[in-house]
């Protein structure tokens, strides 16, 4: 598997780099994943199901419905127990929801907040919060592995994809698991065309981008394309340019990347009100607060 040190080394081909992420941006996975797999498991392992129709809410909502589309599995975790702690048809059942302390101290001081770290600390701390959120996130990849399959990229991502290839060096940018990105995109002939593919376990999305392309590439000559708040937060951390690919608008969207976007990309015209343009558009598709908050 690759490492930190493997994206470190990664050296300029072409005049241009992008980052793909890869969930909900060129597979239409969000859904089967979070619904299918993600949530069922977050009520199982959890003992949420005296209040199962609200951790699905919150689940959905965290994970696919807002500003905090896309984040890491570990702080999606905790954002949707608190989420549904603070909810008052919950409260009113008594249910107990777990706080998760340990968990977040850890998501603090680790940057590769992905599996094998997850079990490293467990194997050092034994600590019984950390093996519930290790036992459910075991579940989450099982399910994906059997679940999940057969999901083709949006319309005209291929086409995009290999007028991409021609000017810049493209890489996955993903907090997916690398073993299932790289499954994912070998299924479909599809991994041999980009350069590189970065899972959790090589650290944030930001540290990607910081590791591959800053000071390899001038900042007007990187582009991040992503359809979370998450991946917009990773362009901005290395000055690079951002395409939204807008939830519950992906086709459009890489219709408009497709004939449009990439050639502004590449002629140097993408920056300032056309991108401004463009975000304001995605900002609007993703609300911060819930539906039962309002």
């Amino acid at each position: 598997m690759s490492t930190p040190q493997d994206l470190k080394n990664f050296r300029a081909e072409k005049a241009f780099f992008i980052g793909i992420d890869s969930d909900g941006c060129v597979f239409d996975s969000m859904e089967p994943k979070h619904k299918e797999c993600f949530c069922p498991a977050f009520i199982n392992n959890f003992n949420l199901q005296s209040v199962s129709k609200y951790a699905r809410e919150a689940w959905d909502f965290v994970n696919l419905y807002s500003q905090d589309r896309g984040c890491n599995r570990f702080h999606a975790v905790m954002k949707a127990l608190d989420l549904l702690r603070g909810r008052a048809e919950v409260k009113k059942r008594g249910a107990k929801i777990m706080e998760l302390p340990v968990l977040r101290a850890w998501t603090q001081r680790e940057s590769k907040l992905g599996n094998p770290t997850l079990k490293a600390e467990l194997e050092r701390t034994n600590d019984s919060e950390l093996q519930i959120v290790y036992q459910w996130s075991l579940d989450v990849n099982e399910a994906v592995a059997r679940i999940v399959r057969g999901v083709p990229p949006f319309p005209l991502f291929r086409e995009s994809l290999d007028k991409m290839r021609a000017q810049a060096d493209v890489i996955v940018v993903s907090q997916t698991p690398t073993e299932a990105l790289v499954r994912e995109w070998a299924e479909l002939g599809i991994d041999r065309l980009v350069r590189f593919i970065a899972g959790q376990e090589i650290g944030t999305k930001s540290e990607h981008l910081a590791f591959a392309a800053k000071g390899k590439y001038p900042s007007d000559k990187i582009l991040m394309i992503g359809d979370a708040p998450g991946d917009l937060k990773a362009a901005k951390s290395v000055d690079a340019l951002f395409y939204p690919v807008i939830p519950g608008g992906e086709d459009e969207s890489w219709r408009r990347f497709h004939d449009e976007a990439l050639g502004r990309f590449f002629d140097m015209s993408y920056a300032g009100a056309y991108q401004e343009e463009l975000l304001a558009e995605f900002r609007k598709s993703l609300p911060e607060k819930a539906p039962w908050q309002s």
